[in-house]
């Protein structure tokens, strides 16, 4: 049975104005199916960013899914606060978690759709052992910690080793991919076998925000 496959859009708010963060996330919502959160602790990466108030606040203005991406250490102490914060998609680290299985299963106690995230140097065959347990996966083509960073092409043989377990095992797992996504990079990930693209700078850098998301949307189902 062949995999249809299930394209999203996931604008980044870590690269939106802060000052005005519902209407840049009004300026995407029509072209979008997600809104992806970055929450950094400087601890886990080399920044701080934001928190459950945030996300809670962000849930009030948008009717998009909050997509969020904890980059931070011990993220078991905080997943009942994101899910009473609103977040419906939630990833923690691979290199975070000491008990990962124990980590996804208590997300998708807690109403969330689990995913796990993977840095750029750790192998896609360390989440073999609950790949099964999880709705998708993160594939990150940059270093976490800061926006705008500029795409690793070694992220492309992640992603086709990454499909090719998924499909193997006749998963519905999602591919989900953060950094350096936009226009010049989407095609190839596409064709790797990503699903669901997050994309920062090159929508809420972009002159014209709104432009930008509909060209990337059109662009993901062209």
């Amino acid at each position: 049975m062949s995999r249809a496959p299930d394209r999203r859009l996931a604008p980044s708010i870590l690269s939106a104005d802060f000052a005005s963060l519902a209407a840049d996330v009004a300026k995407v919502e029509r072209y979008s199916r997600l809104l992806h959160v970055d929450v950094m602790d400087g601890h886990f990466v080399p920044n701080i960013t934001i928190g459950p108030p945030v996300v809670a606040a962000l849930r009030r203005v948008t009717a998009l899914p909050l997509d969020c991406h904890l980059m931070i250490e011990a993220p078991d102490r905080y997943l009942r606060d994101f899910a009473e914060a609103g977040a419906a998609f939630l990833s923690v680290h691979q290199e975070a978690c000491p008990h990962l299985h124990r980590t996804v299963q208590s997300i998708r106690e807690l109403g969330m759709r689990p995913g796990v995230a993977l840095n750029p140097a750790t192998p896609v065959e360390t989440l073999e052992p609950v790949l099964g347990d999880v709705d998708f996966v993160l594939i990150m083509s940059v270093n976490p910690g800061f926006g705008g960073q500029k795409f690793i092409p070694s992220a492309l043989g992640k992603i086709r080793r990454l499909r090719a377990l998924i499909d193997e095992r006749g998963l519905q797992t999602a591919i989900e991919v953060d950094g350096g996504v936009g226009p010049s990079t989407l095609p190839d990930l596409i064709e790797a076998g990503a699903d669901w693209l997050v994309a920062g700078s090159a929508i809420f850098h972009a002159p014209d925000p709104e432009r930008a998301a509909r060209a990337l949307e059109e662009q993901l189902h062209g």
